[in-house]
């Protein structure tokens, strides 16, 4: 079965959280769909090794933080026959750094939280992108979470 890891970047401006989303290509799956990042675990990696490649990858940036959201994604894919259990990673960015999109991506865009349901096909992602903001916002990321890397 496949290895998968999600990526959740954003950004903080004052109590507020900003989250990037990308826009899918028509030639990729999910294509037109926007989204967070995402990708496929390496036989040699780590599920956190291969969020901050993915992150770089698809939009050349990197962490400032780095973290193990406290949750996972979960989905049934009756394709595979496989239910995925995908850890989240919060990913904190500069916001001057310049985003530069792989072909996977047409299109990026920064969006306030209380827009997510607009943007977000998925519950799941959904869900964990709330959290992040929640735990961000009115609680804390734990030193247990952070990922130093």
């Amino acid at each position: 079965m496949k290895r998968l890891v999600d990526v959740y970047p954003y950004r903080r401006e004052q109590d507020e959280v900003k989250f990037l989303l990308l826009k899918r290509s028509a030639e990729v799956k999910y294509a037109h769909q926007w989204r967070m990042i995402g990708g496929k675990v390496d036989p040699e990696e780590t599920f956190y090794e291969a969020g901050i490649r993915e992150l770089n990858e698809e939009t050349n940036l990197t962490p400032c933080l780095f973290w193990s959201i406290p949750s996972v994604n979960q989905f049934y894919d009756h394709k595979s026959d496989n239910i995925f259990q995908i850890p989240a990673f919060g990913a904190q960015v500069d916001q001057e750094a310049p985003i530069i999109l792989n072909h996977e991506h047409i299109s990026w865009k920064w969006i306030s939280q209380d827009v997510i349901d607009t943007y977000i096909q998925w519950p799941e992602q959904e869900r964990l992108m709330k959290l992040l903001a929640e735990i961000i916002t009115s609680k804390e990321i734990l030193n247990e979470w952070i990922i130093k890397f």
